[in-house]
This record gives structure tokens, C-alpha cells and sequence, in this order.
């Protein structure tokens, strides 16, 4: 990874003043240890009239694996690889900002006891980021950086420049020019905002990180347009995180309006005063009505199919009735996620033996999901083109067949009763489908009768009298009262 800062400068405040701003001096080049590699510090150009300080990083790919690792527990087996082929030593990343926080430490604090005055006048800047991933493209990267005093010139660097008809890749090259910004406050907005565009970190986010942000976004956040997007993705969407810093930025906001103190305007509600009572959030009484269902039929061994960023895993967890469960998900991005949210890496020995996180489509037969008490279908089928739902079917009854199979999808009935749902939208921009009752008992019950379970409906979340629950639960359990005959494998492979 690479970054160059450059500025400019005049006979009485000469552009070598950058060293001592940065607490680096131009004539040496100075190398870091971190925990992920080792950061250099060279200056390429160190003249009266223009000086550029370089941030070198070498990531250890190696180093970095084991560290996230622990004692060889934790993370998706099945994307080992991954660990190690990727973009982490070239493109800027959280491992670039916590080395920029690292090795500018104090310049990010804006102390400097040789040059106060500088640190505190805002400099000529130029930043140069040459490879920069950006998930929302350069508009974004525009939106990001330009509210906040700079000028960018965002370059796409195109997939392979020898198939330009491919397009352009994620990522981009980056230059941003300012000259009323002081050197604490580039650096504040780098820290953040890398991450952000990334969108991923390279570590846990704890609850510390709300404390970070507010650190680094003093002065500039609580008003940036793009507020919540960056908190968001900073805090790795964590929501509960990411609440808390929403609420301390509006608390900041308000302070500012009214041109007092933060600790004035959180103390003008009293402590005891009553509060209204906020609704459980559909999430949490669907994990509710899966978790009852598997302890309703005494299941030990449960697949949590599409098991996403770990929500589920992490309630089965909880209960030592839970012994043996696996988080099956297609996408390595989201076991990568699931392994950070459970600290598997962190994790005592027997509570390690109990989980494991897995690579699998849904679509294909598995030899590694036979054998298990239940399996968990947890807002899994509405995100498959309905032509693949037959192979899925197959995959888990046909297949895989555990004792119990839980099934939840959202009921498009219930949506008249979202505010803010669009008339004629689903609830997410991925959902492929959603159902009516009808439509999702019609299923439920062929693919009961063709691979032999018994089938009954619960509901998830507040029944309303006209269009049902939010939430719909297919409760199937093989061999049943209303067992029927077991459609053969070829008649199921041809389904």
C-alpha cells in the first residue's frame, strides 16, 4: 500500500516544515513494526518550495492470517485461500489507516512542539492514494471527500487495460487538493474514510470503535452529508454500534446549534424520566420463533443454511442444548464477517468444538449437511430465482434430510403495513420473490408431501387481522402424522 502527502511552500514557511509536522525527518528513511507488517516513511522530494512524504506499507500476508487466526480456530475453512490471495497489499484498507493513525500520531492530534503555529494553519495539501477500492464507485468517493474541503480527481482503473470492453474494477486512483485544511485534519479524514470506501476492516470492531470515530470525526462528522453511510461502514454496520454513534452525533449537532456543551444538552432529560417503550425489531422475534421450534422437536445438531453474518449462529450459541452447529453460506465475504461477530479467534476451546462456518451453495447436494437434527432456512428462499428452488429443495429434503427443517420468508401481504415500502416493492433489493400465505403453504405442503414430512404454519412477529404476520414459519418434521409417499430420486432430481 502507498500514500503520499505533498505540500508547498514559501521562503518564510518553507515545505521541509512537513517534517517536523509529521515528526519524520526528510533526510532519513524510518521503518515501523505493526502487528500486520512493516510501514516505511521516506521523502521522495524534500525542497524548500515542495516536499512529499511517502507511506510505504508491507503487508505480511502470513503474519496476518495467524494473527487473525489465534491458536487455528476461527474463519471459513473453506476460504483458506482467500486469506492469503488477495488485494490487501496493494490497495488502501483499514491496514492503511490504523498505519497512518500508527506512525502520524501525534501530526493526527495536531501537536507539534517545534512548529505550533503550523500545525494549526491550514497547509497547500496534495494526496495521492494510487490504489484505492471503492464500493460505490468515484461518485461516491466524491461525495465522501468534497464536503469536507477537497478537491478530487477520482481515476477508475479499468479491470485489464487490454479488454477495455470489461470495464472498470472497484477500484480507483486518488487525488485530493486542498488549501484550507491543516495536516490533522487530512489525516483525521483519511483514517476514516479509507475504511469506509473499503468497506471492510481487517479486525473486530468493538464497542471502543464508537470512540475512535468520534475522535477522529470531531469537527467534521456531526455535519457531513454522508453522516450515516460513513458511520455505518465504519462500525462494519454493526447497528447497535452504529445507533450509539448516530445518537452522540446528533448530541454534537445540537450542542453546536445551540452553542453549548454536549454534557449540557445529555443531561437535560432527567435519568429516571419516563421513557416510551421501543417495539422488538422483527429480527429478534424471528430468532425467538426459530429458537422455540428447534427446542420444541429437541434438536442438538443444527445447519444454519445461509447463515449470512452470523445473527443466528450466535443466539444458538447461547444454549448449551445447541451442541454441534454449522453456518453454511455461499458467499466467503459473509463467513469472514460471522467469524469477526463470534470472535472465533478469541474463543475457549470447548465452545470452539460446538460451531463451524462453512462455504456451500444450497443448490447442490452436500455430503457434509447429512446427518444433522435440524436445518434453518432463515430468510434464505425469497433471495433464489424461483427455476433454482426445485435444486435447493432437493439439496436440503431431498438430500441432506435432518429431522427438522425451519423455513421463514417475509409475507407480501404484510408490506401495505411498511410506511416506508414503496406500493409494488419488496422489502429488500436482492428478495427475487415474496409470497402471500397462500402461496407459501401451496409450496410448503408439495414439498412436504414429496419428500415425506409433516408440515404446520406459525407466525412470526404481530398477526394483523387483515394481512397476516410479517414473517411466515414452515415448521416441517420428517416422517409425521401426515407422512405420505416419498417421491423417488430420479423424480426428484428431474423436479
Amino acid at each position: 500500500m502507498f500514500l503520499t502527502i505533498t505540500t508547498t511552500g514559501t521562503p518564510e514557511h518553507p515545505a521541509t516544515d512537513l517534517g517536523f509536522l509529521l515528526h519524520k525527518h526528510p533526510d532519513r528513511a524510518q521503518a515501523f513494526s505493526t502487528s500486520f507488517g512493516t510501514a516505511h516513511v521516506l521523502y521522495p522530494e524534500a525542497e524548500d518550495q515542495r516536499c512529499t512524504a511517502a507511506l510505504l506499507l508491507e503487508v505480511d500476508a502470513v503474519a496476518l492470517v495467524r494473527r487473525g487466526k489465534g491458536k487455528g480456530r476461527g474463519g471459513a475453512p473453506d476460504a483458506a485461500l482467500a486469506q492469503y490471495v488477495n488485494d490487501r497489499p496493494y490497495a488502501a484498507s483499514s491496514l492503511l489507516a490504523v498505519a497512518l493513525s500508527t506512525v502520524f500520531s501525534s501530526a493526527m492530534r495536531g501537536v507539534c512542539k517545534a512548529r505550533p503555529e503550523r500545525a494549526a494553519q491550514p497547509l497547500p495539501l496534495r494526496v495521492e492514494v494510487p490504489a484505492l477500492p471503492a464500493r460505490g464507485g468515484p461518485d461516491l468517493v466524491r461525495r465522501l471527500f468534497e464536503p469536507l474541503g477537497w478537491t478530487a480527481a477520482v481515476e477508475p482503473v479499468p479491470l485489464d487495460t487490454e479488454f477495455p470492453e470489461w470495464g472498470d474494477s472497484r477500484y480507483v486512483r486518488l487525488v485530493l487538493e486542498s488549501e484550507a485544511l491543516t495536516l490533522s485534519n487530512a489525516l483525521r479524514h483519511l483514517y476514516v474514510l479509507l475504511p469506509v470506501l473499503d468497506d471492510a476492516k481487517h479486525y473486530w470492531v468493538s464497542p471502543d470503535e464508537v470512540d475512535k470515530l468520534m475522535r477522529a470525526g470531531e469537527g467534521w462528522l456531526s455535519g457531513h452529508p454522508e453522516q450515516k453511510l460513513i458511520t455505518s461502514r465504519y462500525l462494519s454496520r454493526r447497528w447497535s454500534l452504529t445507533r450509539e454513534a448516530m445518537e452522540r452525533l446528533e448530541l454534537i449537532r445540537l450542542a453546536e446549534t445551540d452553542d453549548s456543551e454536549v454534557e449540557e444538552i445529555d443531561n437535560a432529560v432527567e435519568a429516571d424520566a419516563e421513557q416510551e417503550a421501543r417495539p422488538t425489531p422483527l429480527a429478534v422475534h424471528r430468532r425467538e420463533a426459530i429458537l422455540t421450534a428447534l427446542r420444541d422437536h429437541a434438536a442438538a445438531r443444527v445447519l444454519d443454511l445461509g447463515c449470512g453474518e452470523g445473527h443466528l449462529v450466535r443466539e444458538l450459541l447461547k444454549e448449551p442444548r445447541f451442541t454441534e452447529i454449522v453456518g453454511v453460506d455461499v458467499s466467503v465475504r459473509a463467513l469472514t464477517i460471522a467469524s469477526r461477530r463470534l470472535k472465533l479467534d478469541r474463543m475457549g476451546e470447548r465452545q470452539a468444538a460446538r460451531v463451524r462456518l462453512v462455504q456451500g451453495s444450497l443448490a447442490y447436494t452436500d455430503k457434509r449437511l447429512k446427518g444433522y437434527d435440524a436445518a434453518v432456512l432463515s430468510e434464505v428462499i425469497e433471495h433464489l430465482d424461483l427455476p433454482r428452488l426445485p435444486a435447493l429443495e432437493y439439496a436440503v429434503f431431498g438430500s441432506a434430510r435432518p429431522r427438522t427443517v425451519v423455513v421463514t420468508t417475509p409475507n407480501v401481504e404484510y408490506n401495505v403495513r411498511w410506511e416506508t415500502l414503496p406500493a409494488g416493492h419488496v422489502r429488500h433489493r436482492d428478495h427475487r420473490f415474496e409470497w402471500t400465505r397462500e402461496e407459501f403453504r401451496t409450496w410448503a405442503g408439495a414439498v412436504a408431501e414429496r419428500h415425506g414430512y409433516a408440515v404446520e404454519f406459525r407466525s412470526v412477529g404481530p398477526d394483523d387481522p387483515e394481512v397476516g404476520p410479517p414473517t411466515q414459519l414452515a415448521l416441517f418434521t420428517l416422517g409425521g402424522p401426515t407422512e405420505t409417499t416419498i417421491a423417488t430420486e430420479k423424480e426428484a432430481k428431474a423436479a
